[in-house]
């Protein structure tokens, strides 16, 4: 396995959302994970050969699900006085960094007030020099942002709150 083959093995993982891929040849041996976002093993002991099999379990969500409580999950912008359990949130489907914006001189793709359409841009993911645009999943009205813009992001973590009536 060639370099090339490796880092396009490695921008599949990311894209598939799997959280491990393991590949294991007579001579060759590489397993990346997803979660920690490195690659864990590439060490070729000799010419590798073709593929004799390719291990791809299913994506798993992190065995600690992020801290979702009011105290400790940030809530930069909101609506004041609303009930958190009638909205829809919007979770990060990968690990990465969340930007509001394109670009720093460019304004945030949405704001607290704002309505949106089901597959409108509502901010990107940047994972291992990749981004990702996350859509909108229904229609409604943007009542919360949970997450600073430039801050780290996990899997499943709750990223907006959607207001659908």
């Amino acid at each position: 396995m060639n370099k090339k083959e490796i880092e396009e093995l490695i921008k599949f993982v990311s894209k598939a959302g799997v959280s491990e891929v393991s590949i294991e040849q007579k001579d060759f041996k590489i397993t990346i994970k997803n979660a920690v976002q490195q690659i864990i093993t590439a060490i070729p002991s000799a010419p590798a050969a073709p593929p004799a099999h390719v291990v791809m379990p299913g994506a798993h969500p992190p065995a600690t699900p992020p801290p979702t409580t009011k105290e400790t999950t940030p809530s930069k912008e909101t609506d004041k006085g609303t009930d958190e359990t009638k909205f829809h949130t919007i979770k990060s489907p990968m690990i990465g960094t969340f930007y509001r914006a394109s670009s720093p001189d460019k304004p945030n793709y949405v704001n607290v007030g704002d309505e949106i359409k089901s597959g409108q841009t509502l901010c990107i993911i940047e994972a291992m020099k990749l981004f990702n645009e996350i859509e909108a999943d229904i229609n409604g009205k943007i009542v919360k942002v949970l997450v600073d813009n430039a801050s780290p992001v996990e899997y499943d973590q709750p990223l907006f709150l959607i207001d659908p009536s």
